[in-house]
């Protein structure tokens, strides 16, 4: 399991940390003490931002920088996710403890929910929120496109190999230790159809090009402005279609989960074009993702927690949807196998 740092090393990591910026003119306030330990700071300049002290052995420095150059354009393009503060030589990134040590502009807002919970408001409301989450994301993927990145962008790849190869980026799912023998099979069998579907989707044109990775409503703010976009540690090269079934993952249990399906799609689709065989592809992304957190938890929880068991059920679930229907149904589908 990843190792914890105590409240008190956090914040000493965190002091250290800071004086790369100049000092800080309060004590920094913990927001996340997990993998990144993330701080809500108020620089001396009076800048408020978020310090992430970011997990060893996770992302390069080189990573983690390409990342904060491509938020920092998207910003500078106008899309509301976080800018990069440089510290007082310029650079992005600084080391203290061992860690990584960056910061990003505070964004104003409430996270949409947390893992676990039902989404908020009625149904009308949850469908508003996904089709503005859609929205959200093709204009991400869009703007993204009309930058000049430079080439060799250092980040990793969601792609075939990254989500289905012999070492997963996150893991290798079909091993997690909630699974009976049978139920490896299915998620190995469902492993290698979805591959396949896969390497169908990049043959037929899959849109591909660097996506957020990780659109979980913790992940995503609602403010004054509207809905903004933060913690982009996950990062990476991938299928635009990912993004889309990581928006949906959490609601695999919400009553109107066909209706923010179409939401979400109809959102994405205002801003982007959405060709007909990838909007139908939503549930085999959203169950690559659901397998990526299957294997994600093994690492973070002992074998007997129960949240290994509750991931390894919703891949399980996703699996059999891979298994018995393919990729080609209507996109308001239900997913009761």
């Amino acid at each position: 399991m990843t190792g914890a740092v105590s409240p008190d090393a956090a914040l000493a990591l965190a002091r250290e940390a800071l004086e790369h910026w100049g000092g800080a003119r309060d004590e920094p306030c913990f927001v996340k003490l997990r993998e990144n330990l993330v701080f809500d700071v108020t620089l001396t300049d009076g800048t408020r931002a978020a310090l992430r002290l970011h997990r060893p052995g996770y992302q390069s420095r080189a990573a983690i920088g390409a990342e904060l150059d491509w938020t920092g354009r998207l910003a500078v393009a106008g899309l509301r996710v976080p800018r990069p503060v440089p510290t007082r030589s310029g650079s992005f990134t600084a080391e203290a403890g061992g860690r990584v040590a960056s910061a990003v502009s505070w964004l104003e807002g409430t996270a949409l929910g947390a893992a676990g919970e039902p989404l908020g408001g009625t149904a009308s409301d949850q469908a508003r929120t996904m089709r503005a989450l859609g929205a959200l994301l093709a204009r991400l993927h869009s703007a993204t496109d009309r930058l000049e990145l430079p080439d060799g962008f250092p980040r990793p790849a969601w792609d075939e190999e990254g989500l289905l190869g012999e070492a997963p980026l996150w893991g290798r799912f079909w091993e997690n230790p909630a699974l009976s023998m049978t139920e490896r099979g299915i998620l190995a069998e469902a492993r290698d159809k979805a591959r396949n579907e896969l390497e169908a989707f990049r043959i037929e044109g899959a849109d591909f090009g660097l996506i957020h990775a990780d659109v979980l409503r913790e992940n995503v703010l609602s403010g004054p402005s509207g809905l903004s976009l933060i913690d982009f540690d996950d990062s990476g090269h991938g299928f635009r279609m990912y993004d889309l079934g990581t928006a949906l993952v959490q609601n695999l249990e919400e009553t109107a989960l066909p209706q923010l399906a179409a939401a979400l799609i109809a959102g994405y689709r205002a801003e982007r074009p959405l060709p007909e065989h990838a909007a139908r592809r939503l549930p085999l992304f959203t169950a690559l993702r659901a397998f990526a957190s299957a294997g994600w938890i093994v690492t973070r929880m002992p074998p007997g927690d129960p949240r290994q068991r509750f991931y390894a059920e919703r891949a399980l679930r996703m699996a059999r949807i891979v298994l018995e229907r393919g990729p080609d149904w209507d996109p308001d589908w239900e997913l009761e196998p």
